[in-house]
């Protein structure tokens, strides 16, 4: 591997890594959303039930399974994205500890 290909390898995983951390944001942001409107149907629906506290706390439940599904399917986006975050930063150290070897090379 040559160093001006190591060069712009870095610089493509740097950039594709700004972008990540910019996705990442905006998946939390999503989750947050997700939580508080699961927060809200359930809570909603417990004060509409009638019944022990076990049949409004099912109810409830029930009732707020869309939006369940909803967090649970905006978790797993986080962690996708955490997920190629980290192998990101490993290809940039990675590429870095290859260009600490061109370098050592250059120097012999």
């Amino acid at each position: 591997m040559i160093a001006s290909q190591i060069v712009q390898d870095l610089y493509e995983l740097t950039q594709e890594n700004k972008r990540g951390v910019e996705v990442y944001a905006e998946v939390m942001d999503h989750l947050a959303r997700c939580e508080n409107r699961l927060d809200k149907t359930e809570a909603g629906a417990f004060l509409d039930s009638e019944g022990s506290v076990a049949e409004r706390q099912a109810r409830a439940k029930l009732a707020a399974a869309e939006a369940r599904l909803e967090r649970d399917l905006a978790k797993a986006q986080v962690e996708r994205v955490r997920a190629k975050l980290r192998a990101i930063e490993s290809a940039i150290m990675a590429s870095a500890t290859a260009a600490k070897m061109v370098q050592a090379e250059m120097k012999l």
